[in-house]
């Protein structure tokens, strides 16, 4: 399983209606809120169902892993 973070930017398999394949993570849950980054279109979907239509995490928005003492 994929760890995802808000703000993350994700390459979907299938492209949008307007010719785009760029999104943006913008709430995560149950439910994934992501936004086209061409046209502006929010899409909400199951996490299972967007897990499985990541091609690849192009930025990803994870935190440091710094220790701290």
């Amino acid at each position: 399983m994929k760890e995802f973070y808000l703000g993350d930017i994700v390459e979907t398999r299938k492209e949008h209606p307007c010719g785009n394949k760029t999104w943006e993570v913008i709430r995560l849950g149950a439910d994934i809120k992501i936004k086209c980054l061409k046209c502006g279109r929010i899409v909400m979907l199951p996490r299972f169902k967007f897990e499985k239509s990541v091609k690849k995490i192009i930025k990803s928005n994870a935190p440091d892993t710094i220790a701290q003492e």
